[in-house]
């Protein structure tokens, strides 16, 4: 979910669920308003986004520009994140009542990048570059999840590309991890530039300073981290334990604070 940049005036949350119609799994994307102390969809601003019991993607955020931006994974169709015709595998931009921005790459379509497997992060640092983060493949080779910069229109391989692989017209990586596994999640950028990802299967926060090679970790032992926000002088964690996936403690789960100073 994501709270419209207005918010103190409107009370308008956006958020983005799975769900079923007749008898297929798909995502949408709705606002809601307050009412009667829960929550009512005030509109559905875009529907039947391909999904499945993986890969869905998810993550909501306004960026600089006002616009509505919206992560998808491929639901576990290979086939759809290198077609420009599905919303599936994809960054969507949208404007904040639902409509298309004239701008977009593609003319009439959300469509704001393509060739993705499964993007759970976004994030703009101060000179408006747009990052994401996303889960690699879980067969042989596993790992190589990603942190990619996101130009507009442009092409992130998946399925024809992994890690230092190259393909002509499609764009590698700034960072992957190799064979080993963060599965990212969350994530924030900070005032310098640096980006940090929650990992879910990794179970660690980490740090990225773009045109490194390595990252930094500054969280773990606490299991699966699923977000991560910045204050300040602090990073706001949230822990994903209850999910199924991870092995909650008693008191799971939690919201967790770190210093950065």
């Amino acid at each position: 979910m994501a709270l419209a940049p207005d918010f103190a005036r409107t009370q308008t949350v956006y958020a983005y669920y799975t769900y079923r119609d007749g008898g297929r799994t798909y995502n949408r994307i709705v606002s809601l308003v307050p009412e009667g102390g829960s929550w009512r969809e005030q509109d559905a601003l875009l529907e039947r986004i391909p999904g499945g019991v993986i890969h869905n993607g998810g993550r909501l955020a306004f960026g600089p520009d006002g616009m509505l931006y919206a992560t998808t994974g491929d639901a576990g169709d290979e086939e759809l994140p290198q077609n420009l015709q599905s919303l599936g595998g994809k960054i969507l931009r949208m404007k904040p009542d639902g409509g298309v921005p004239e701008d977009n790459p593609f003319p009439g379509s959300y469509v704001y990048s393509y060739g993705h497997r499964n993007p759970q992060g976004i994030g703009w640092a101060t000179d408006g570059t747009l990052y994401s983060t996303e889960h690699g493949p879980s067969s042989v080779p596993g790992g190589h999840d990603e942190i990619n910069a996101i130009e507009p229109g442009g092409n992130y391989g998946w399925p024809e590309m992994i890690g230092d692989e190259s393909r002509e017209g499609m764009i590698p990586p700034l960072y992957h991890t190799g064979e080993d596994t963060l599965a990212p999640s969350g994530m924030a950028v900070d005032r310098n530039g640096r980006v940090l990802a929650a990992g879910l299967a990794g179970n660690r926060l980490v740090r990225y300073t773009p045109g490194g090679e390595d990252v930094e970790v500054l969280l773990e032992g606490e299991g699966r981290l699923r977000d991560v926000l910045l204050t300040e002088d602090a990073a706001y964690i949230l822990t994903g334990n209850t999910d199924g996936r991870g092995r909650p403690k008693p008191e799971d789960d939690r919201l967790l604070r770190i210093d950065l100073r």
